[in-house]
């Protein structure tokens, strides 16, 4: 049995922080890659079920019920069609930003996911869970959404702690 494919990471440490980055292309319009970031009949087929008022100060609230966490946030940046920030932290945890970003390339859509988690915290845990989520993500927009993959999350969370301990990110 092969390897599954996952995204490839960037990771920076940045004081007390460490950000990953994520990039996937999606062949889709910006429109569509738009909708299933921010409402909540697309959110569900990928991310989780949830209401992301769109705006600066926005309420941004996902319910994760099958792992029992709920983020309760707000909407740090937001540029529509384009960008979106708020933290997929619960209250009274740190700051864990995700940042959104994204640009029509010809017929495609680069999308830039960028999460930012305290750096005592699993790092390649929260970027293959997300990397996971990504790909649910292009299912979603294919047409054919999927449950959240097991095997690429284990595979893509022990690439990256094996990156994140050979670049000495930690």
């Amino acid at each position: 049995m092969s390897e599954p494919d996952f995204e490839p990471a960037w990771f920076t440490r940045k004081g007390d922080v460490i950000e990953a980055r994520l990039c996937i292309m999606l062949d889709e319009h910006v429109e569509q890659v738009w909708a299933a970031l921010t409402e909540p009949e697309h959110m569900v087929q990928w991310l989780a079920p949830g209401e992301i008022e769109l705006r600066q100060g926005g309420a941004a609230r996902l319910n994760f019920a099958d792992s029992g966490i709920v983020i309760d946030s707000t909407v740090t940046a937001i540029n529509p069609l384009h960008l979106l920030e708020y933290s997929w932290s619960g209250p009274g945890e740190p700051n864990r930003p995700v940042r959104w970003e994204l640009e029509p390339v010809g017929g495609v859509v680069r999308l830039d996911l960028t999460l930012t988690v305290p750096a005592n915290e699993d790092a390649a845990r929260a970027a293959a869970g997300w990397a996971a989520h990504l790909e649910m993500l292009a299912a979603a927009l294919a047409g054919v959404p999927i449950r959240f993959p097991f095997d690429l999350f284990k595979a893509a969370r022990a690439a990256y702690q094996a990156q994140l301990a050979e670049e000495k990110v930690a």
